[in-house]
């Protein structure tokens, strides 16, 4: 079964053709402990691709698909084909200014990323960088989210996050991260190429990641809870970065 309207696949032959056709598939959802018959080609060929493998119940194959016959696999279609980490960096080229990227590390939630992704485009991004591993891809959902702006913003999907960013300082991009323990983000300078960093929704961002960082970056809390929802601090760190490229000065008092 090709579900087109909402970017499911279901049914081993059909996934099958998907994957040998070269379709753009965000993750694979397969029936926990099914290793029998042609599931075991097309676990094969996911892991070639990269493409994300997750082991599910029953019952949320069921209802991925509204119940129609899944033969134990589901693949979520991506809304939209990855773009290479150097389309990003020839889109900042193109509108002659230094390249602002965000990188999710491990995002679960496809509205965050949706509104990530929203977000970025508004405040004048050249792209958003996703891991292929424990980060939700371009679903429909993400898609839906993101209120159109994923067919105007580039999104790669790289191996290795920790590497990226290596090659991006080496393409002369900051590293900036957000976290609870950094430098006020009001007090930093984000006039250069930036790389701004975005944690998990439970974790933050991860210990290698921040050792890797240029800079470590905060926001103030000034209530009981001690953390933002990611898409919210990214949207604030975000119009700072925009702000200052825009040099554009705070009101005095």
């Amino acid at each position: 079964m090709d579900n087109h309207e909402n970017n499911i696949i279901a049914g081993r032959n059909a996934v099958s053709e998907a994957l040998r056709a070269g379709r753009p598939i965000a993750a694979l959802y397969v029936l926990r402990g099914e290793k029998n018959g042609s599931i075991v080609s097309i676990l094969a060929r996911a892991k070639q691709k990269e493409i994300p493998i997750k082991e599910v119940d029953l019952k949320k194959l069921d209802f991925m698909c509204g119940h129609a016959v899944h033969q134990g696999v589901v693949a979520a279609v991506a809304v939209k084909d990855y773009a290479d980490l150097d389309d990003l960096f020839r889109l900042a080229e193109e509108r002659g200014e230094p390249p602002f990227f965000i990188l999710c590390d491990e995002l679960s939630d496809p509205y965050n990323l949706g509104a990530i992704i929203r977000t970025a485009e508004c405040a004048g991004a050249h792209g958003v960088i996703v891991p292929k591993r424990r980060n939700v891809g371009l679903t429909f959902a993400v898609g839906k989210s993101s209120a159109g702006a994923v067919e105007y913003l580039p999104v790669a999907r790289v191996t290795n996050l920790a590497d990226t960013i290596e090659t991006l300082k080496k393409r002369g991009v900051w590293i900036y991260t957000a976290d609870m323990d950094g430098q006020p983000w009001c007090q930093t300078d984000f006039s250069g190429a930036v790389a701004l960093v975005i944690g998990s929704e439970g974790e933050g961002v991860s210990r290698l990641i921040k050792e890797k960082s240029d800079f470590i970056v905060s926001l103030p809390m000034k209530g009981k809870i001690n953390s933002l929802n990611a898409s919210v601090a990214a949207g604030i760190l975000s119009y700072e970065i925009s702000r200052q490229r825009s040099r554009l000065n705070t009101v005095n008092p």
